[in-house]
């Protein structure tokens, strides 16, 4: 145990010691030496310990104190509309029982996946309308208003933030802001080399990278990381709650079959779409049969904003 006094008073002793080092003898010089290197390995020991100890503490701290105020926020309402649960007590409600999306496993992830896909075409289309004063497609599939980057978007945010979701908003916003915009580099990364098209251009925005990504989308990411793990993701896993377990697995399965058959059919679409574009015929029936039901004029509404390079 620390004692201030104690190790003040050691102290002055090897200092002490020290200080008159010349009067002493070869051994008596070389006893002091080992006895103040033990005395050294001893206090970093301790230091190391209390950091530990400290770390802990304000951890502990900044926890209970973020799962106080989302308790107390949840319990309030704006205009009518309740807010969301706080993640402590869904937390609690899925150690109840064995629900089939219990934690972070393959069903819940799936199900936050899929709903990212949905609803971030839908806010977009939203803010589009709001922007423009018309709707223009934000959808990445052809069948149906799915958009694959929002679902990795919430299912990244998800995975990296899940951890910090009973701690402050800074840790929120920190994992958003790397999080997201690694997400939306990469993404338009793969677009660009697989097939040869971009869907956003940051170039003109200042602190661009590659005009990939830029700092004032990462900011609006940083700030979406709160909104997604405080709001959001709380309202999806207590409706997931609400799902029985044998109806929700099986829905899963239903959805993930057709997340990839729709996924495969529109990557095979876009990518004839390029070759038609460069006046390339199609090779087999698999094509010919791509090009009758995916013309240009279809794909051309459904990726309002693809540009192929």
């Amino acid at each position: 145990m620390y004692n201030e006094e104690k190790l003040n008073s050691r102290l002055s002793l090897y200092y002490e010691a020290l200080a008159q080092e010349e009067t002493l003898s070869d051994k008596e010089r070389e006893k002091l030496y080992r006895d103040i290197n033990k005395e050294i390995k001893k206090l970093n020991t301790l230091a190391d310990s209390y950091k530990e100890a400290h770390k802990h503490l304000v951890e502990a701290s900044d926890e209970l104190s973020t799962r106080l105020k989302d308790t107390e926020k949840s319990s309030k309402s704006h205009f009518g509309i309740k807010n969301a649960p706080a993640n402590g007590t869904i937390d609690y409600k899925e150690t109840l029982g064995e629900h089939f999306a219990k934690g972070i496993n393959f069903y819940k992830l799936f199900l936050i996946f899929f709903s990212g896909c949905f609803f971030g075409v839908v806010i977009e289309l939203a803010w589009c309308y709001i922007k423009n004063g018309y709707f223009e497609s934000r959808s990445g599939l052809v069948y149906g208003p799915f958009n694959l980057v929002y679902g990795i978007g919430a299912l990244v945010l998800t995975l990296a933030l899940y951890k910090y979701r009973n701690r402050s908003w800074s840790f929120s916003f920190l994992g958003g802001f790397l999080t997201g915009s690694v997400v939306e580099y990469l993404c338009s990364y793969f677009q660009e080399k697989v097939f040869g098209s971009t869907s956003w251009d940051y170039s003109n925005i200042p602190f661009n990278i590659n005009g990939r990504i830029c700092l004032l989308y990462s900011v609006f990411w940083g700030l979406l990381g709160i909104l997604w793990i405080k709001k959001l993701y709380p309202r999806i896993a207590s409706v997931i709650l609400y799902i029985p377990n044998k109806f929700g697995k099986i829905t899963v399965w239903i959805l993930f079959v057709f997340i990839l058959f729709n996924s495969l059919v529109s990557g095979l679409a876009v990518y004839r779409w390029a070759e038609r574009i460069n006046n390339k015929e199609p090779s087999n029936k698999i094509e010919v049969l791509l090009d009758k039901r995916f013309p240009d004029e279809r794909l051309e509404k459904i990726y309002a904003n693809l540009e192929f390079s």
